[in-house]
């Protein structure tokens, strides 16, 4: 053959190694053992090296009707934590020659349209978040594996599911914040009605039932610094004893209680102590930097894709909840005793 602009094929190295295309596809394929001889193998590939051949992917999946490309569906891409989760499961894909094509919810949070009516057919498997649940009502088992992020495993629609361990997390804040001598709470709770955070508001209760003398008051609010601030503001101007610590699902959650502290002329920790969940940018750009727990958002993502990779592959994914850690800063302290 002649070098020049045109790409070669399988024909040609067929030609150039005096086999059939059958046998090149095979050999090329990596499924020559027992069909081809070990000197014909290597005559094949010694010929594709040669002539520069490269198979092409795209055409040799559609034929096996696969196209490594995974569907990760998540509740936002403007949030931190989900950009995280992206990062990793991307760079695991990329390690196993797959592609992610994301889905963010058109809303920004909470439930995301169900995507699966168009992409389905080009698509291996799906990797979704729980707070995305209502997209996934269009999917079977027996359609697309699917493995769920974040997500009771009990009731889980997919093949497997990968969780942090938040119950351990909101174990780990209400520990901190009664050993500091705190009694009355205000959980300021994510109003999204999802898996991860019923977990963190059963758990909170539990933790704070159990200790003696305790009280615990919930406001539901949005996932917004104004909309956390509004919440706040009204639970902490409620009728009776004022909670010491505000318990805050996310964050930025925790921002907005900031801010309602202030309007109401109370400082953190002095009079009321305050911690988050994600350890997002934002905990440390608060003033004091706020006690919250960190969820390796990243490592979430790698071990969600190593699920679905195993899913993929008829393997059975490795199992335990990844461990989170509680970060003590500055806004919480023992409660003001006047």
């Amino acid at each position: 053959m002649t070098r020049g602009s045109t790409r070669p094929t399988s024909r040609d190295v067929a030609q150039a190694a005096g086999v059939s295309q059958a046998a090149v596809s095979l050999v090329l394929g990596d499924k020559w053992r027992g069909r081809v001889s070990e000197v014909t193998a290597e005559r094949v590939r010694e010929a594709a090296r040669e002539l520069g051949y490269r198979p092409n992917l795209a055409a040799r999946n559609l034929r096996l009707g696969r196209t490594r490309t995974v569907l990760l569906v998540v509740p936002a891409l403007t949030t931190e934590f989900f950009a995280g989760v992206y990062t990793g499961a991307a760079r695991v894909a990329a390690e196993h020659g797959f592609g992610v094509v994301l889905y963010p919810s058109p809303e920004g949070v909470g439930p995301a349209r169900d995507p699966f009516a168009s992409a389905q057919a080009a698509l291996d498997g799906v990797l979704a978040s729980s707070m995305a649940a209502d997209a996934l009502t269009a999917i079977r088992g027996d359609q697309l594996p699917l493995v769920m992020l974040d997500s009771d495993p009990s009731g889980s629609l997919g093949a497997a599911t990968v969780n942090l361990d938040i119950a351990d997390g909101v174990r780990q804040v209400a520990d901190h914040l009664l050993g500091l001598g705190h009694r009355h709470f205000l959980h300021l709770a994510a109003d999204i009605p999802s898996w991860t955070f019923e977990v963190r508001a059963r758990e909170l209760a539990a933790r704070v039932g159990a200790a003696a003398g305790t009280s615990l008051r919930t406001a539901p609010a949005p996932i917004s610094i104004d909309g956390a601030l509004a919440a706040a503001e009204a639970a902490l101007s409620a009728p009776g004893p004022r909670p010491t610590a505000v318990v805050c699902d996310d964050d930025k959650l925790a921002a907005g209680a900031y801010k309602a502290l202030r309007r109401l002329g109370l400082r953190v920790p002095d009079d009321v102590s305050v911690t988050g969940l994600d350890d997002l940018a934002l905990a440390t750009a608060l003033d004091p930097e706020l006690t919250t727990v960190r969820l390796d958002a990243e490592l979430f993502g790698e071990r969600g894709m190593r699920a679905l990779l195993a899913v993929l592959e008829g393997r059975t994914p490795d199992g335990g909840d990844i461990p989170v850690e509680l970060v003590v800063r500055a806004s919480t302290a023992p409660p003001n005793a006047s």
